[in-house]
């Protein structure tokens, strides 16, 4: 029999609040999320499979710092499709009863604020999100990436960071390379779409490294170079399979899980920011496009 007596219980008073205590909590949590991180971040260094499936979670979720990336990986790393409840509702779906307790955990901005010495300090709060499958949405398996080989292309050298040249030969028969003393990116002429892209991407991703980069050298570009060209391969759907990280690079094998995550960021970085030219020159392309079918 239910029991109703609690309505007639006066309401707790604001001073029942106890702030210390409520904050005290919050940093708990917010710890125990980087905490997560920082043991992800070193596990992925370690085993070049799970390396591949953070980058595989980065690519998916490219809007997601490189901290949130470890943490979904972590905690779901099917996952495809997120959403806090709100925004589930909105969706007009519902999280599963058995799922509601197990939300994924990220770490999202909460604005700036001022501290006691004048500085200005960015505050973090833990939001819960879930997984599409966690919800009562019908789920479809994902439809394959597809964009015409020419018009990828284009985007991939729309706003270069450096100038592009074609040649007939380049040593041990690689693809394509970034001569920073030149400041300019070579490619081999007669390849396929695939290899283009994948060639062009990294050493585009290494030119706009040794530009955003404080601390630059070739070894470290290179690798960070290979993972942009990774990501960049799975979201706008070209074939990644020949990229291998059986042995992530020797930089990332470090004590200091903190260090992990600024070059994962780095990285993360880098390849948004191609990323977002990319798709500006693709819905470009598109506009003249839907303008003529519309006539």
């Amino acid at each position: 029999m239910s029991n109703f007596d609690d309505i007639f219980e006066p309401a707790p008073q604001a001073e029942d609040f106890d702030k210390e205590a409520w904050a005290a909590k919050k940093k708990a949590e917010r710890d125990e999320r980087y905490a997560t991180a920082d043991a992800t971040a070193e596990e992925i260094c370690t085993d070049g499979g799970k390396f591949r499936d953070y980058l595989d979670v980065q690519a998916k979720f490219h809007r997601y710092s490189a901290t949130n990336a470890l943490l979904i990986l972590h905690d779901n790393k099917n996952a495809s499709k997120l959403g806090d409840k709100d925004f589930w509702r909105d969706q007009g779906v519902y999280i599963k009863r058995q799922e509601f307790g197990r939300p994924i955990k990220i770490v999202e901005s909460n604005g700036e604020y001022t501290r006691d010495d004048g500085s200005i300090g960015v505050s973090y709060n833990i939001k819960r999100v879930y997984d599409i499958s966690q919800t009562t949405a019908r789920t479809r398996a994902p439809q394959a990436v597809s964009h015409d080989a020419r018009a990828l292309l284009n985007a991939l050298i729309y706003k270069r960071p450096a100038p592009v040249q074609s040649v007939d030969e380049l040593p041990n028969g690689i693809d394509a390379v970034y001569d920073r003393e030149q400041n300019a990116v070579f490619v081999r002429r007669g390849l396929s779409a695939n290899d283009l892209f994948c060639g062009l991407s990294k050493a585009l991703a290494q030119a706009e490294l040794a530009r955003t980069g404080e601390e630059h050298t070739e070894e470290n570009a290179g690798f960070k170079a290979q993972c942009v060209s990774y990501i960049l391969g799975k979201e706008f759907g070209v074939d990644v399979s020949g990229y291998a990280f059986e042995a992530p690079a020797d930089f990332l094998r470090t004590d200091d899980p903190q260090t992990i995550r600024a070059e994962l960021t780095d990285i993360r970085d880098t390849a948004y920011d191609i990323s977002a030219r990319m798709m500006r020159s693709l819905e470009q392309s598109k506009a003249p496009r839907q303008s003529e079918q519309e006539r």
